[in-house]
């Protein structure tokens, strides 16, 4: 009874189109917000910030981009390691090299850096799909690799491409503490989420969901596929580049191309398909479940094996970590390929009808 939409009555087109028309959708939204800037700091420590906390924020970010291209607009990207990579080395120049550089600006800059790579690695978009299209992408990931590895003026001359930030403000504030670095990564992602959620429910939102049901179909009916293509690129580049720069400032602090493998492209794909497709709210589904699972199989499994007097080493943990995301993967895909968002999704609208279900 506590989730009924009785009584709540939309008398204009602007409260009837609202992000979130049912009342108790807004209030939660609002009481986690609150939670997450001011209960969270008061009760997390330091290792909950640096190990759950600010990669899950700044990934939630990541994912976010990432859900833009592959979920809305159905393009198969595996680049996203290298959008990272160029937000982050393009935020650390900007940064580095601009006297007085603010630390926001910097960011922002990086993801334009981040937006023009996406662009130039979409092209490809406009004249192959599916696994050709992902091959494409994948080559963006192989080409930052070789870039900030043999072009030493992107790491300003460093000779491994290892770099480093330091002395980081936020209008005077100093972002140098696991709270203040909280703080910053969750306002960021709470604004970037809002931004997205309105974006995905604009106009050029339902030319992406278009052209991801049927390319063919959306341009006889006058929609342009490059032009939605390319945005789709360029939107998704832009927010997972300002979340690499995030990875590397404020996260990292002192990091080197590898930080930004193939590996994490393949991660953010998987946060995906396992949050959910075409779903904002899976993006924070899936970087949940991804960053907390390996720290639970760590903490878990070793006491366990003990529990049966049985040593399980790291390794195996390692190997087993792989072995679970591969099975939740197919499993997803296979039983639920809306991922963990559509659960919630039906989660909720039994709730609309309990206790009397029709």
């Amino acid at each position: 009874m506590l989730y009924r939409e009785n009584g709540q009555f939309k008398t204009t087109y602007r409260a009837d189109q609202q992000i979130f028309p049912i009342a108790q959708d807004r209030y939660f939204i609002l009481a986690l917000i609150l939670a997450a800037f001011a209960v969270v700091p008061a009760l997390a420590s330091d290792y909950l910030f640096q190990a759950i906390l600010l990669p899950f924020v700044i990934m939630s970010l990541a994912a976010l981009g990432v859900n833009i291209l592959v979920g809305y607009c159905g393009q198969i990207s595996l680049g996203s390691g290298a959008f990272m990579a160029v937000g982050a080395y393009g935020a650390y120049n900007f940064f580095v090299r601009i006297e007085g550089m603010p630390l926001i600006p910097a960011l922002l800059l990086g993801g334009l850096c981040a937006t023009a790579f996406g662009i130039l690695f979409g092209l490809p978009s406009l004249r192959v799909k599916g696994l050709y299209l992902a091959v494409a992408t994948l080559a963006a990931q192989f080409f930052s690799d070789w870039m900030f590895l043999r072009i030493k003026w992107l790491t300003n001359d460093s000779p491994s491409g290892s770099v480093s930030a330091a002395g980081l403000q936020v209008f005077g504030f100093p972002i140098d503490t696991p709270l203040t670095k909280y703080w910053l990564c969750l306002s960021i992602l709470v604004v970037m989420a809002l931004l997205a959620k309105n974006l995905v429910r604009s106009a050029i939102g339902r030319e992406w969901m278009a052209i991801r049901d049927m390319d063919v179909a959306a341009a006889v009916i006058g929609i342009r596929p490059m032009y939605a293509k390319l945005s789709a690129f360029a939107v998704s580049s832009f927010i997972i580049g300002v979340a690499g720069a995030l990875w590397a400032f404020v996260y990292l602090g002192t990091w080197e191309p590898a930080a930004f493998s193939v590996d994490i492209s393949f991660r953010l794909l998987f946060m995906v398909i396992i949050g959910g497709l075409g779903s904002i709210m899976g993006a924070f589904f899936g970087a949940a479940f991804i960053v907390v699972l390996p720290i639970v199989l760590n903490q878990a499994l070793p006491a366990l094996g003990s529990l049966f007097g049985v040593e399980i080493s790291t390794a195996t943990v390692s190997h087993i970590e792989f072995m679970l995301f591969g099975a939740l993967i197919v499993w997803f895909l296979i039983v639920e390929p809306h991922g963990l968002a559509k659960l919630w999704s039906v989660g909720k609208q039994k709730m609309r009808l309990w206790p009397f279900p029709h």
